[in-house]
């Protein structure tokens, strides 16, 4: 049977006034370019994540309807679910296409509509890209349309993944044609995931440097010592404390960086070198657990309240506890759920990441049930993110090491 996705027109319309008064107003949306003036569909948009509103300055921005795909869990817990469908939106599991997603994104091309995928599936919380998978780029070539980029810059600092919400200032916004669809057919592999990884590539403190755009509350870095969990000078975890809003300072060695205007980290120790990106720190926080796990290993455990979706009040529910486990190269969730024995293991090694929130949970898709952990010690679920980054790097590395006979 043929996938028919819809789209109520006068709906759409009216959603993108919206965004365009919303972009307008938190983002103060400024248009570098977009090369799809004047385009006619279909045409696939891909995305780079920098915080939960992307999509606004992308809907103001290009005139054509544009069919969104978004996480299935974000779908089922929005109160408009009802709307969100009229809307042509496209739920999807994180990390995961199945069967039934690829014929419904499939369709939207094959009927001559316009696609908008975040290959990233998250929002980041350093401002550093997340690694795309491989597949999800055979996966672009097989919708066989033209490929455009649209790439945001300062979405992060209006929006940090960190902090509470939103923070006024301008975002850019670039859109360019990455692959055309004659083009695509005939791409090797290599090349493909080359410049579709230059494409979505960014750092966004790297770029404010060029840029340096002032957000309101652009100093308040309050949250992001759940990122930001381990010392650069005193080599201790989670010793790191937000004082007085911008200063970031460690309880221990009294290490300390005061955050200026434009996001940017100044130290005010005597002792510990200056880190002035926080994507640095994230960065270096990464590499020392990545050696770590790759000459001992990893072994945590900790409690957890296990929530999982009631579809009635589109909400994330407490259902049970349990515990959650990273061992090795595999997350195990062990608890309650319901009254019932929950138990399951998930390959940590096939996914870039998890959702989570930092301070707060991580999530583990099993079957068809998302299970949103709530941590007892919030601190760690950075840590568990971490690794699970790590350990999917160190698994792409193997499996692309060219073997010796």
């Amino acid at each position: 049977m043929e996938e028919k996705v819809r789209q109520n027109g006068f709906l759409y319309r009216m959603t993108r006034l919206l965004t365009k008064i919303y972009s307008a107003f938190v983002f103060k949306r400024h248009v570098i370019r977009n090369e799809l003036k004047g385009k006619k569909g279909p045409f696939v948009i891909i995305a780079n994540h920098q915080c939960a509103m992307d999509f606004t300055n992308l809907c103001a921005t290009v005139k054509q309807p544009l069919y969104f795909v978004i996480s299935d869990s974000f779908y089922r817990t929005m109160p408009v679910k009802g709307i969100m469908t009229k809307l042509g939106v496209i739920p999807k599991r994180q990390f995961e296409t199945g069967v039934v997603d690829m014929r419904r994104m499939k369709a939207v091309v094959e009927q001559g509509k316009n696609l908008v995928i975040y290959p990233a599936g998250l929002m980041c919380e350093d401002g550093v890209s997340t690694p795309i998978p491989e597949a999800t780029y055979r996966f672009l070539k097989w919708l066989g349309a033209d490929i455009y980029m649209a790439k945001s810059y300062g979405s992060y600092f209006a929006m940090p993944k960190w902090a509470k919400g939103t923070r006024p200032g301008r975002v850019d916004i670039d859109i360019y044609k990455v692959f055309d669809k004659e083009e695509l057919k005939a791409v090797a592999t290599d090349e493909l995931v080359r410049r579709l990884d230059e494409a979505l590539a960014f750092d966004a403190y790297r770029e404010q440097e060029t840029r340096l755009v002032k957000h309101k509350l652009g100093d308040n870095i309050e949250g992001l010592e759940n990122v930001l969990y381990y010392c650069p000078n005193c080599k201790r975890e989670f010793t790191i404390k937000v004082e007085s809003e911008s200063d970031i300072v460690c309880t221990e060695c009294g290490y300390s960086e005061k955050c200026d205007e434009y996001g940017f980290l100044h130290k005010t120790s005597e002792c510990g070198e200056e880190i002035r990106y926080v994507s640095d720190w994230s960065r270096l926080i990464q590499d020392r657990l990545s050696e770590k796990i790759a000459n001992e290993g990893i072994d945590i455990t900790e409690r957890c309240d296990i929530y999982t979706i009631d579809d009635e009040k589109k909400k994330y529910v407490k259902r049970g506890e349990g515990c959650v486990t990273l061992k090795d190269d595999s997350v195990t969730l062990v608890g309650t759920h319901d009254g019932e024995a929950v138990e399951f293991t998930v390959s940590a090694v096939h996914y870039p990441s998890v959702p989570f929130s930092p301070g707060k949970y991580i999530e583990l898709q099993h079957g068809d049930c998302s299970y949103r952990c709530y941590l007892s010690d919030g601190r760690l679920a950075q840590k568990y993110v971490n690794a699970i980054k790590i350990m999917h790097k160190l698994n792409m590395e193997k499996v692309k090491k060219p073997t010796t006979v």
